[in-house]
């Protein structure tokens, strides 16, 4: 696999996997940015949020995008995500992140939500 395919394939877990699954995957001192309620998140306080910490069944990206500089990499893509009793939830989505020795961080997450995407 590429960094490329690595990296994707690390964003699908945020969402699938819950906190319990990548948490160790999260950069000290990162930062989420999501719909109200939960809004500015920092460190810690990201898996400590109910929205956060929940897993979704399905996930559906779409018009992906990736750029990389050095040991930075951007994502940004819209998602289509579903979980039990809830509305299928649509977002615009960036992702940051860091490569530390050897290993792909998430250093910041950000959601905008948005109607259905083709």
């Amino acid at each position: 696999m590429t960094d490329k395919d690595d990296l994707w394939a690390l964003e699908k877990r945020f969402w699938t996997e819950g906190a319990d699954g990548v948490h160790h995957l999260t950069a000290k001192g990162a930062i989420a940015v999501l719909p109200y309620p939960a809004g500015i998140l920092v460190d810690e306080a990201i898996w400590r949020n109910n929205a956060v910490a929940q897993r979704w069944r399905t996930v559906a990206f779409g018009d992906l995008a990736i750029t990389r500089k050095g040991d930075v990499a951007v994502l940004a893509y819209c998602v289509s995500a579903e979980r039990a009793e809830d509305p299928i939830y649509e977002a615009l989505c960036t992702s940051t992140y860091l490569h530390d020795d050897g290993v792909w961080l998430r250093l910041s997450h950000q959601q905008t939500p948005s109607g259905p995407h083709d």
